[in-house]
């Protein structure tokens, strides 16, 4: 018997069956198909996609007006870069916060999660579906700003490109891991436009979106860089734009990924599968 022959005899043997997939081929099968599922809903969803869309392209033009006010002379920044850079900081809030804590508790409400969880798919797998379309439209924009600085405003691309997209991974993990602790706070989808709103004004007005804290006094600075969305925004502003030192840029690390682990252990602690009403 040649080797050929009885390596298909071997194939076609009776009682064998193919080798199960492993645990992690499994997981983002499922993944994938929930997230694909969650994709089309939001694709169906026009009001939400026009939202996510039109809205940091007006918060941004906001941002523009309100740097004119603003004396910028010895941040080393401009008018076009720091507000790009803060339309990045706009569509993490907007588009990953704020889309998602509505999202989750909408599907919480309408008991998608508690019928998810009766399958093979794992609580980690359903939150992480559940926010794959949302981070998918934030990257998305993201790169179109990027784009657009460098085609329309004359700024270069990312100086330090490692440290930029340091910044937007750590803060699209961060903000999807808030979303999910802040929709434990949220009774009804309603009530998501007023849960959403403090870390929405403070991340605006107090991490550097709409002012640089280099225009702060040093000692209220010091205080708002403790703030979820400062160290991500100062990683981002950055690594794109260049122009900071190794200590501040450990500092602004150490923040973000201690706010990034406080919001994963908020939702492992207290998120609710369960509807509230």
């Amino acid at each position: 018997m040649t080797t050929s022959t009885a390596l298909a005899e071997d194939r076609t043997a009776p009682g064998r069956s193919p080798a199960p997939p492993s645990k992690l081929s499994a997981s983002l099968r499922r993944l994938t198909a929930l997230s694909r599922a969650e994709l089309v809903l939001l694709v169906r969803n026009r009001s939400a996609i026009f939202l996510a869309l039109v809205l940091p392209v007006v918060m941004i033009f906001s941002i523009r007006a309100s740097l004119q006010q603003i004396d910028l002379a010895g941040t080393g920044l401009s008018i076009a870069g720091a507000a790009l850079t803060g339309g990045i900081g706009i569509v993490l809030v907007q588009v990953v916060y704020m889309n998602l804590v509505t999202g989750y508790v909408t599907r919480r409400e309408e008991l998608v999660l508690k019928r998810l969880r009766t399958g093979e798919i794992t609580d980690r797998e359903i939150l992480t579906a559940t926010a794959v379309p949302s981070i998918a439209l934030a990257l998305l924009q993201c790169v179109l700003l990027v784009v657009a600085g460098a085609i329309a405003f004359d700024l270069s691309a990312p100086k330090r490109p490692e440290l930029f997209l340091v910044g937007l991974v750590v803060g699209l993990v961060m903000m999807s891991a808030l979303a999910a602790a802040t929709s434990a706070l949220t009774r009804t989808v309603q009530t998501s436009q007023l849960t959403t709103l403090p870390l929405f004004f403070v991340s605006l007005f107090g991490s550097g979106i709409f002012v640089p804290l280099d225009v702060f006094p040093d000692g209220l600075a010091s205080v708002l860089e403790l703030l979820p969305l400062t160290g991500v925004m100062t990683l981002v502003r950055h690594g794109w734009l260049g122009g900071v030192d190794g200590g501040d840029l450990l500092t602004a690390a150490v923040a973000a990924l201690a706010w990034t682990a406080f919001a994963v252990f908020a939702v492992q602690r207290w998120f609710r599968w369960d509807p509230r009403g």
